[in-house]
């Protein structure tokens, strides 16, 4: 059984574990010379997942961020040829964001990334203890909100 005071040593080595693989996220995209924040690298995974070009819009609500901060994720991919804005063909008031070649390439190279950092911050754990881990962190992101 817990207690509060458990509850909030939890919360915080929840948050402790998050900022440290976002540190060595960030350190790791660093090293590779990706040109990308992790920020940017959300919105390219997020990018990939859509059958179709989406709307900024679209990609606001799925990364759950307000439409000015996908703005400016945007135009720093754009800058970096990693993505373009394509007008809909159905609608050309609508703009849409794709993924160029060069996208396509920083993709497979954040999945290394990823990787790798996983990698580190679970080096200390035996297959087991990821195992279980794995199904704690099921649990408790597939949770209510």
């Amino acid at each position: 059984m817990t207690t509060p005071d458990s509850d909030s040593l939890l919360a915080e080595q929840l948050l402790r574990l998050t900022r440290r693989v976002h540190r060595i996220q960030k350190r790791q995209l660093h090293e590779r010379g990706l040109g990308v924040t992790p920020a940017q690298s959300r919105l390219l995974r997020t990018l990939a997942h859509w059958e179709t070009p989406p709307r900024m819009a679209d990609l606001a609500e799925r990364l759950e961020v307000v439409p000015r901060a996908v703005t400016t994720l945007v135009d720093g991919l754009e800058a970096s040829g990693k993505v373009r804005r394509v007008p809909d063909p159905a609608n050309r008031r609508v703009i849409r964001i794709e993924l160029t070649e060069d996208g396509v390439k920083t993709l497979r190279e954040l999945r290394d990334v990823r990787r790798a950092a996983a990698e580190e911050i679970l080096a200390p754990l035996s297959g087991e203890q990821r195992e279980v881990l794995g199904q704690l962190l099921d649990t408790l992101a597939d949770g209510p909100c």
